[in-house]
C-alpha cells in the first residue's frame, strides 16, 4: 500500500514554490514608491559577462521617490545607465558622476490600471500552478487505488489535497489584494 503522503508532499511543496514565485514577481512590479527590487532582474555587461545590477553597486533608498545606485567601480556608470535604459521599466537614470539616482515618478492612473491587470496575469498564473499540483497528486491517489491503495484512504487524500490547493488559493488571493491596494494608493 501506497502513503498518501507520497502525492500530497510534493504537490504542496509545488503549491509553495507558486506562491514563492509569484510574491518574488509582485515585488518586481513598480507601485510608485521607490524599491530596489525592481532594479533585480537587471543584468550589466561586466568585463564581457551580464551579472546582476547588486553585484557591480550598491542600491539604497534615500526616500521615497528615488532610487540611489553607488557603482564599486567609476568605470561602471555608462554600462549601468544603458542596461537600466534598455530594461522595460520604463524609468529614465540621472547620473551626476557619484551616484545614479533613478527617481520613480507617480504613476497615472492608467498605468496602475494596466499594473493591476499585470498582476491579475500573474496572479492567474500562479492559480493555474496551483491546480496543477492538486490535479497531479489527486491523479497519483488514483492510480494508487489501482495498486491496492484502499479507496476510502484515496477520498481522505482527496479531500486532503482540496484542503491544501484551498490554503494556497486563499493566500495568492491575500496576496493579490495587499499588492491590488499598494498600487491603488495614490
Amino acid at each position: 500500500m501506497t502513503d498518501p503522503k507520497t502525492y500530497l508532499t510534493p504537490a504542496s511543496e509545488k503549491m509553495e514554490l507558486s506562491v514563492a514565485y509569484l510574491e518574488e514577481t509582485l515585488a518586481r512590479i513598480r507601485a510608485g514608491r521607490a524599491n530596489p527590487k525592481i532594479l533585480e532582474g537587471i543584468r550589466v555587461d561586466y568585463y564581457g559577462s551580464a551579472v546582476p545590477l547588486s553585484n557591480v553597486s550598491n542600491i539604497t533608498t534615500p526616500d521615497a521617490r528615488t532610487i540611489a545606485i553607488t557603482p564599486w567601480e567609476k568605470n561602471m556608470f555608462k554600462e549601468i545607465e544603458r542596461a537600466i535604459i534598455n530594461s522595460d521599466l520604463g524609468i529614465m537614470p540621472e547620473n551626476n558622476g557619484e551616484v545614479i539616482r533613478i527617481c520613480i515618478p507617480p504613476l497615472t492612473e492608467e498605468r496602475r490600471k494596466q499594473l493591476v491587470k499585470q498582476c491579475k496575469g500573474e496572479v492567474e498564473q500562479a492559480k493555474v500552478s496551483v491546480r496543477n499540483a492538486r490535479r497531479d497528486a489527486i491523479e497519483g491517489l488514483k492510480k494508487a487505488v489501482k495498486q491496492g491503495m484502499p479507496e476510502d484512504v484515496e477520498k481522505d487524500a482527496e479531500t486532503e489535497a482540496q484542503k491544501i490547493h484551498d490554503r494556497f488559493m486563499k493566500k495568492i488571493d491575500e496576496i493579490f489584494a495587499a499588492k491590488e491596494k499598494e498600487i491603488l494608493t495614490v
